[in-house]
């Protein structure tokens, strides 16, 4: 058993340099890890985990270059990207010199978003809580880019690890040496489809699965080098493909020696979907275990990176209703994009599915209304983003100072998540305020149920005579206290006569014993009627 190398600084300029970066400014200090990725916004200032990586989108010119080093180098940060051409000026090395920030330039043509997913890929390759690994053949298990370089320097060829849809698992550090479209397929981490279709067209795919030995392929369209691809199997199942981009056929030697590769390749996909799989689960106890609270509570922040500063949790949710299969579904992809969403906006959050739930547990730069505000909005991104899910709800709990008190938040985020499952309100976003008083109904219908308690006053007595009369007397006092006592608005309501109405009135409040003129009995009945929600008062049998 050996440590799993983590990602650093040297290593991102190793895998990714001779692709994407340059070194502007500063030295690539060997040992320093890299410990998140994330967007600059002026608007919008990020909360920065030690040792982050900024990308500078749209920073230009010397001044602003020179600012933002010396902003982000008071945070921790190990370094900014921003695109090419810079003016390294005097001002911007003395920043960089001050701070330690490196400074990286980005080559023109890639786009921002295909860089962050790049360099998150790279950053997860560590364990969830640093806890070793063993190898495979010397490249830490699951670590698809070690192998990938692994296997070019055996063929001499830039190499790429692909999965059944073409999308690009790993890469070798090489890609310079190959031409713009294996550059495209990298920089986009997919096959572009108009390769792709010529693949399939000519029965590339189904000759690659079909064999054990590798396929020679050349004349692609606006292709200038061959390519050479092998299956990777695992028993039965075909689980990808690993691709060179070559200048000619492969020698006996290399050929066998690319064939022996996919075995390994196989092996250590295999891992890493394990791997995957097992950090979903250590994650989701992480969680459940920082919100449940207790003296586990403060490791599992610590491991999941939330263990200082105010905090607050999210619920998210499917509406009651459906088939169980579909709402599982829902959650499973709902939690997958909650938790990519997060990792962009809040690079110190935790998120996992737990019971039924996805929590996510955010940091908060202060207490204050902005808190609240920055809260409600970033669950509203989320759900304008995921525009087809119209089922999801959103509870949000009140803020906690630190780990010992999520779990109140994590209570109040429920409440609010149960209000609004249950459509007591059209919203999807609610903190726990907002609810409250619909939360506490639902707590007070809970405790009749656990004691077995049915409402017994004026309301119970205009059911059970609706219930013997095919009546309307529940829903006539409903829409009179709904209309705050306006006949004519209530009487409308019901579609019927104001004198029909009013007659319907003094005949009820003689079956119930209700004065509607007393407020305290109002009240009364206003509550009677939450606890009995529109559509069940008249199914309740005459006693």
């Amino acid at each position: 058993m050996v440590q799993r190398p983590r990602a650093t600084l040297s290593r991102v300029m190793d895998d990714l340099g001779s692709t994407l970066f340059e070194l502007l400014a500063g030295r690539v200090d060997p040992a320093t890890e890299v410990g998140g990725v994330v967007f600059h916004d002026p608007l919008d200032p990020p909360v920065l985990p030690e040792k982050t990586l900024v990308l500078g989108v749209g920073v230009a010119g010397a001044d602003e270059v020179a600012g933002l080093l010396r902003e982000i180098g008071a945070a921790g940060a190990a370094g900014l990207v921003v695109r090419v051409p810079v003016d390294t000026s005097a001002e911007v090395r003395r920043a960089v010199a001050d701070t330690g920030v490196v400074l990286f330039g980005l080559t023109r043509g890639a786009s921002w978003a295909q860089v962050a997913a790049l360099l998150r890929s790279l950053l997860g390759v560590d364990d969830l809580g640093g806890a070793d690994s063993e190898t495979l053949a010397g490249a830490a298990a699951g670590d698809l880019f070690a192998l990938a370089s692994a296997v070019s320097e055996l063929l001499d060829a830039p190499v790429t690890i692909e999965d059944l849809s073409s999308r690009v698992q790993a890469f070798s550090a090489n890609q310079d040496q190959a031409d713009g479209p294996r550059k495209e397929t990298v920089l986009g981490r997919q096959v572009p489809e108009r390769y792709m279709r010529e693949l399939e067209r000519r029965g590339i795919f189904r000759e690659l699965y079909a064999s054990d030995r590798p396929v020679f392929v050349t004349g692609m369209s606006g292709v200038d080098l061959p390519r050479v691809a092998v299956r990777v199997r695992a028993g039965d199942e075909i689980l990808g493909s690993m691709w060179a981009a070559v200048t000619g056929p492969l020698s006996p030697e290399r050929e066998q020696a690319f064939i022996d590769s996919a075995k390994l390749v196989a092996l250590h996909m295999l891992r890493q979907r394990a791997g995957a799989d097992v950090e979903r689960r250590l994650r989701a106890e992480l969680v459940a275990t920082l919100l449940e609270g207790g003296p586990m509570a403060a490791e599992a922040a610590a491991r999941l990176g939330v263990a200082g500063g105010p905090s607050r949790v999210l619920a998210l949710a499917v509406r009651d209703g459906g088939d169980a299969s579909h709402v599982e579904a829902e959650l499973q992809r709902v939690n997958g994009a909650f938790a990519l969403h997060m990792s962009a906006v809040h690079p110190r959050s935790a998120v996992a599915l737990v019971g039924g739930v996805v929590y996510g547990v955010i940091p908060l730069a202060d207490r204050g209304t902005a808190a609240d505000d920055r809260a409600v909005a970033v669950a509203r991104e989320f759900l304008d983003r995921i525009g087809d899910h119209h089922g999801v709800v959103v509870g949000i709990g009140q803020p906690a100072a630190d780990a010992s008190e999520l779990p109140r938040s994590r209570a109040d985020a429920e409440r609010a998540l149960r209000v609004l499952r249950q459509g007591r309100t059209q919203s999807q976003v609610a903190r726990a305020e907002d609810v409250w008083t619909a939360s506490l109904l639902l707590e007070l219908g809970d405790l009749m149920a656990a004691e077995r308690q049915e409402p017994t006053g004026p309301v119970a007595r205009l059911a059970a005579y609706d219930a013997r009369h095919r009546g309307e007397m529940v829903e006539t006092l409903r829409a009179w206290l709904d209309a705050f006592g306006d006949v004519v608005k209530a009487a409308a309501e019901l579609h019927v006569h104001p004198n029909t109405f009013r007659y319907r009135l003094r005949r009820l409040s003689e079956i119930s014993g209700l004065d509607l003129d007393d407020p305290e009995a109002r009240f009364a009945a206003m509550l009677e009627l939450r606890l009995t929600p529109a559509g069940t008062s008249a199914r309740r049998p005459d006693r």
